[in-house]
């Protein structure tokens, strides 16, 4: 009986542990489920007026409508769309009709439409205040001679462009859209694998209890 009593407390101690994680990325999914709800609800809550100077991330997501006109000045962050093709995010300069410059992510172009002129228009956009956190050590800098960036980095395009740091997201253009499609903000880009996790560990649970009776198996034989 010695031989078994190392083996058997090895598999359960392992089988259990595994299925602890396989439980807690159970517990993270319905903690990620809830949250994506919550953004859900929000993105699609009705407008509000743009928030006070100095407004933080705390209010990502939250939907806004703003009237007034680009300034002809923007940004081209490079992207893709899928069933288009590689092109641009479109940041541009907005002024509103209350006088305060802001980010507007106007939506997509498509990579031939880059040069194309999109002077100042009267625009009255509805979308979502956004904070995107897209840029990381990788990130190449933008290259301003040719006008492209290779990430979303609010602060850093607000200070070119002579802007609050703040970006809205647009979801509807009431005026000339000048080509521009528009990006809704979505949760797709939201990442939830919890239960890909969840599976992971408790097929690993059943492997790790298979491998136990395995070995239990073997030292069985061995005593024959």
């Amino acid at each position: 009986m010695r031989r078994y009593v190392f083996p058997l407390i090895l598999g359960l101690v392992g089988v259990a542990i595994l299925l602890s994680l396989g439980v807690w990325q159970l517990r993270r999914l319905e903690w990620k489920e809830s949250l994506l709800a919550e953004i859900t609800a929000k993105i699609g809550a009705d407008p509000l007026p743009l928030p006070a100077t100095g407004a933080g991330e705390s209010l990502k997501y939250t939907p806004v409508a703003v009237n007034g006109s680009t300034t002809g000045q923007e940004i081209l962050v490079l992207t893709g769309m899928q069933g288009v093709g590689p092109g641009y995010e479109v940041i541009a300069s907005f002024e509103t009709a209350e006088g305060r410059r802001v980010l507007i992510d106007r939506g997509f172009v498509p990579e031939d439409a880059r040069r194309t002129p999109r002077p100042a228009v009267t625009l009255t956009v509805t979308g979502n205040l956004h904070w995107p956190h897209e840029t990381d050590k990788y990130t190449p800098p933008p290259d301003l001679a040719a006008g492209v960036w290779f990430a979303r980095d609010v602060p850093a395009m607000a200070a070119h462009l002579g802007t609050e740091p703040l970006l809205v997201v647009a979801a509807s253009v009431t005026g000339d859209a000048q080509g521009i499609t528009p990006v809704p903000i979505g949760i797709e880009g939201i990442r939830n694998e919890h239960l890909t996790y969840a599976i992971t560990w408790f097929l690993l649970a059943l492997a790790w209890s298979g491998m136990t009776a395995f070995l239990l198996w073997r030292i069985r034989q061995k005593q024959f």
